[in-house]
């Protein structure tokens, strides 16, 4: 009867394996809320005190001296306490934990020892949070998120853009009409470029007008010329068009004061311009100079200019999306200007801190270092910043030049024509000849 029961019982275990495994493949979710989080969360209640040990989080309640009168008394060491964490709660694919920080303590001594955590726990990564003063949050995934995004939806709306996925499992979405004016920063091959295709194949298909400034000859933005209202592929080109929204900008202004309101969004549909979204793909080329005055003038008009469009466009359907390998404030003060007005943010893989600082550090200094720990290898990752004054990180969809191009092409008749800024290109081209 022992080797019948022994054997029944190898048979049950097999089966046991075989069913975990398959379910771990095809129902990640249920093999993590059924095995995984257990064990997780076994770990993270075993592991906590140590590692906060181990990674100075503990503090000592009392000095290991003492004054009594005028003697200093120096008794046994006290031991340390682990500041007070919470029960792991369960999310999908991950657990989170609130933790109560000692008098003294900040959230970036545990951004420090979130890679202790992440080994401790045996998971994927820990993110450090602080939700409000005095508490942080710790944030366990089992996997990786970004590693096989799903195509997440979003609700259509005008000059709204399904980018990618979040690292929370929502969709990444940018809102132009919540958030106007973006600045996206990049190193060559960390994915910017494809944030910028599905940026436009989303607003292709929809009833506004896409202005495209790059001057490196067109290289980027002149494979969706089908699609473009105006391509500047060089700073001369830049400043005549920017001037000829700017222009159509002060037009605007005065058919709202005409019908008494304050934006566009308020005037009745007939009246209502078409809303413009100017992309700017390496905004550094409007900014530097070689030292000529022609050159430093050609800057200085393209800081002018994009200022106002930031300044004063978002209540007039004029929008900026800004795009740069670096940005720094060596570029001159016009960048850091413009960057006040530039409210959404997604900085990819930099290969300077500067950079990363430039596009993330005046709005979240743990965005900045979260930026600065991704990998050449995690293309498409990016920490992007949110309606609510967050952060996350998040990952584009990959969308190929061929989906682009063959995007801008079928919606190609939707282009609609900007004759102010057409005037200005053929004025420009019939003083070059």
């Amino acid at each position: 009867m022992g080797p019948i029961l022994l054997a029944f019982a190898l048979a049950v275990l097999a089966w046991l394996l075989v069913v975990g495994d398959l379910v771990r493949k095809h129902r990640p979710a249920w093999h993590w809320y059924i095995v995984g989080y257990p064990a997780t969360a076994w770990r993270v209640l075993f592991t906590w005190r140590r590692v906060a040990l181990l990674n100075d989080l503990s503090v000592s309640k009392l000095p290991a001296r003492t004054l009594v009168g005028h003697l200093i008394v120096k008794g046994d060491p006290v031991r340390p306490m682990a500041p007070r964490a919470s029960f792991p709660r369960a999310t999908r694919m991950g657990l989170s934990v609130t933790v109560r920080l000692h008098a003294g303590q900040t959230p970036m001594t545990y951004m420090k020892a979130a890679d202790a955590l992440t080994h401790a726990w045996r998971v994927h990564a820990v993110r450090v949070t602080s939700p409000q003063r005095g508490l942080v949050l710790l944030t366990a995934m089992a996997s990786d998120p970004l590693q096989r995004p799903g195509l997440a939806t979003a609700p259509a709306e005008l000059l709204s853009a399904l980018i990618g996925a979040l690292e929370s499992g929502g969709a990444w979405v940018m809102n132009l009409r919540l958030v106007p004016h973006w600045l996206i920063t990049g190193a060559t091959r960390s994915g910017k470029s494809t944030l910028l295709a599905r940026l436009i194949t989303q607003l292709a298909t929809q009833p506004v007008a896409l202005v495209g400034i790059d001057c490196k000859g067109g290289m980027e933005l002149g494979l969706f010329t089908r699609r473009l209202s105006a391509l500047a592929t060089c700073r001369r080109e830049a400043v005549a068009v920017l001037s000829a929204l700017v222009v159509d900008m002060q037009d605007r202004m005065g058919a709202c004061r005409a019908a008494g309101v304050r934006s566009i969004w308020e005037l009745p549909d007939k009246l209502r311009p078409i809303p413009v979204v100017v992309i700017v793909d390496e905004i550094a080329e409007l900014y530097l100079s070689d030292g000529t005055r022609e050159s430093k003038a050609e800057a200085e008009q393209c800081s002018t200019l994009l200022l106002r469009l930031g300044q004063l466009g978002a209540a007039l359907g004029l929008h900026l999306v800004v795009a740069g390998q670096r940005v720094g404030s060596d570029l001159g003060p016009g960048v850091t200007a413009l960057r006040a007005q530039l409210g959404g943010r997604i900085c990819h893989r930099v290969n300077d801190p500067g950079t990363a600082e430039m596009t993330l550090g005046d709005l979240n200094k743990d965005a900045v270092a979260v930026a600065q720990t991704i990998t050449a290898e995690e293309r498409g990752v990016a920490v992007c910043t949110g309606p609510d004054g967050g952060w996350s990180r998040a990952r584009s969809h990959l969308t190929s030049t061929q989906e682009a191009v063959s995007t801008a092409r079928k919606y190609s008749g939707m282009t609609p024509q900007l004759p102010a800024i057409d005037r200005a290109l053929a004025a420009l081209e019939g003083v070059i000849k």
